[in-house]
Formats: structure tokens, C-alpha cells, sequence
């Protein structure tokens, strides 16, 4: 993710509860590619122009799209593409790079939700994503910062984009860095949908802790019709029902 690459880098009754309400139905299954029945994308300016609905109809379903990174970034192609993927009919949800080294949490998530990453219960919208990754940038790969202000930071974007919107966030990271840079913490999982990247013909290992994933970044080198270039490709675990149930925070 991030402006790096061409786009991201990018159970008892009652816990069964928990996780229905805050990830839509999931599906656990010792087998996670069997389930993930629903074809995604993300996407920033590094693909340029996008026919969405070329791309819908190659059967992409959903897409994350970048639209803030940091405290002053906008991506200038996020207007468009969010606009033109909802009225191609693509469930679509923006993303934001984190940069924990520059701000607190709660600045970077209202300056989300300020520039594009709001959420409407229109069956094609979804919570945005928190863009948690190796820092790109100088400061070093966890950004600088010890395990406990590194959990400190990404509760306090969690708890204001939850009192921005009303939905929990989802969290996009690689097990490596979640696990190195929060030292496993496990915390955020029994309400924030987990989007594991791993380039590979399997999901691997989640992060600590985590049940279930709930989007998979398989490969960042895709292509897709309707988009010149490669192209992030993802699977949702589910179907299209979850999916839009995740949307409606139903």
C-alpha cells in the first residue's frame, strides 16, 4: 500500500455472537480458500484510469480503494473511482496508509473520514481499512515506535473511526509485521475484520491471535479488465450475501 508501489502493501454461542455482528457471518474453515467465493481488488492512482465496469463485469465484486494516507494525502484518483465502482455495481470501501510516526491515531482516522473513508448503509459501501504495513519511509520498519505505543496508536484509530462512523474498522497488515510491531497482540480481533496480505497460493498463518480472515491479498501482480497494468487481487470469505451483510453492518 502506501504511494510505494502501484497499490496496497500493500468458539462458544457468545463469541460466534461477537463475531457475526462485527464481521458479517465469516466463514472458519480449515481450508480458507475453499470459501473465499468473491472476487476483489484494491486499487490507488498507480492503476490511472479504471473502467469499473469492464471490471465488473470480469466478475470483480469488491474493491478497497485508496483515499488518505497520513495527515495531508489525498489520492487524487479516490473521488473518481469511488463514484464510478458503486455505479458499476462494485461493494467498495477506502483505505487509508498509516503513517504512526507523523500523528496520534485519532488525527488520522477523522482526517479518513473527513476526505472519503465515511461509511452509508447502502449495501455497497464497506467499513474503510486501516493500511497497517512496513514503513516505507525512514524511522524504521515498525515506524519507530515500541510494541505498546505502536497497540497504544492503533487503538486510538480504531476507537475515533468507530465514533466517526459507527463501524468497527478493517485491518489490513502481513502477519510478519503485526506480530513483530504490536508483539502478537491480539486485541482488536474480536470486532475488526482481519485483511491479511500474502502473496502465495495459501493465506498462512493469521496474525496472533486472530479467528478468521476475512479478506486475503493473494497476489500484487493480478490483472483485471478494465485496468492497464497489474493490480492487487483479493478474496472475500464468504459469499456475496456476507459481503453485502458486512456492508450493511447486518
Amino acid at each position: 500500500m502506501g504511494r510505494t508501489r502501484p497499490s496496497l502493501r500493500r468458539l462458544t454461542a457468545a463469541a460466534l455472537t461477537v463475531l457475526a455482528t462485527a464481521a458479517a457471518g465469516l466463514v472458519a474453515t480449515a481450508t480458507p480458500a475453499a470459501a473465499a467465493t468473491v472476487p476483489g481488488i484494491d486499487v490507488s492512482r498507480y492503476q490511472g484510469t479504471i473502467n469499473w465496469t469492464s471490471v465488473r463485469n470480469a466478475g470483480i465484486q469488491f474493491a478497497f480503494i485508496k483515499a488518505t494516507e497520513g495527515t495531508s494525502y489525498k489520492d487524487p484518483n479516490f473521488n473518481t473511482n469511488y463514484v464510478n465502482a458503486y455505479n458499476a455495481g462494485v461493494i467498495r470501501g477506502a483505505y487509508h496508509f498509516a503513517r504512526p510516526n507523523i500523528s496520534s491515531g485519532a488525527v488520522q482516522a477523522n482526517y479518513l473520514a473527513a476526505n472519503g473513508g465515511a461509511w452509508s448503509a447502502d449495501s455497497r459501501t464497506l467499513p474503510a481499512a486501516l493500511d497497517l504495513e512496513a514503513n516505507p519511509y525512514s524511522g524504521g520498519y515498525c515506524y519507530g515506535l515500541s510494541t505498546t505505543a505502536m497497540r497504544n496508536w492503533v487503538q486510538d484509530f480504531l476507537n475515533t473511526y468507530r465514533s466517526r462512523t459507527g463501524r468497527y474498522a478493517v485491518i489490513y497488515t502481513t502477519t510478519s509485521f503485526w506480530n513483530q510491531c504490536t508483539g502478537s497482540w491480539t486485541g482488536p480481533w474480536a470486532n475488526h475484520p482481519v485483511w491479511v496480505a500474502r502473496w502465495s497460493s495459501s493465506v498462512g498463518a493469521l496474525p496472533a491471535g486472530a479467528p478468521v480472515w476475512s479478506f486475503w491479498q493473494y497476489t500484487d501482480s493480478g490483472s483485471v479488465s478494465g485496468i492497464s497494468g497489474a493490480v492487487d487481487r483479493n478474496h472475500w470469505n464468504g459469499d456475496r450475501s456476507r459481503l453485502i451483510a458486512l456492508a450493511n453492518n447486518t
